[in-house]
């Protein structure tokens, strides 16, 4: 198996990219879509959005689960020793757990919205779609760049 991983691992690394954009487009336009729905006093334009936010975060979601599962492929084809010493790497996942939770609380939104029970300002979901923005940012420097750990 890990004779495997080894001699197909840039179509791995390929497919974790590919996974994880599609993963970052929708976490992108969620938020978008919550200042939408936080801002419109439309009955109809809120039952649209209801659709269409439930609909993006549960066809985002299986990208989001093959962008670990590839991730966690790639660690284990370059094996334990690179693992322990790719620092960077360990800032990486930190920022993935991170981002794994900020999808995971999208989850609850998406609910609050569906309940009609949002209360935050449509200024609230304009900063919160920025932080996925940021940290992806960081992901790409610390995974093309590596600063300070070469």
């Amino acid at each position: 198996m890990n004779d495997f991983l080894i001699n197909n691992i840039l179509w791995f690394k390929a497919f974790h990219v590919i996974f994880m954009v599609a993963w970052f487009a929708g976490i992108f336009y969620l938020p978008r879509l919550f200042v939408n729905h936080a801002e419109t006093s439309s009955v109809e334009v809120a039952q649209q959005l209801k659709g269409m936010e439930k609909r993006l975060l549960y066809f985002i979601t299986p990208f989001a689960v093959l962008t670990i599962l590839l991730g966690l492929m790639l660690i284990f084809a370059y094996g334990r020793a690179w693992f322990v010493a790719a620092k960077w790497l360990h800032i990486k996942l930190t920022l993935v757990v991170f981002l794994l939770v900020y999808h995971g609380y999208c989850f609850k939104l998406v609910n609050v919205f569906q309940q009609n029970k949002n209360t935050r300002s449509g200024k609230f979901y304009r900063i919160f779609n920025e932080i996925p923005v940021l940290v992806l940012f960081v992901i790409i420097i610390l995974a093309y760049v590596k600063p300070l750990f070469t």
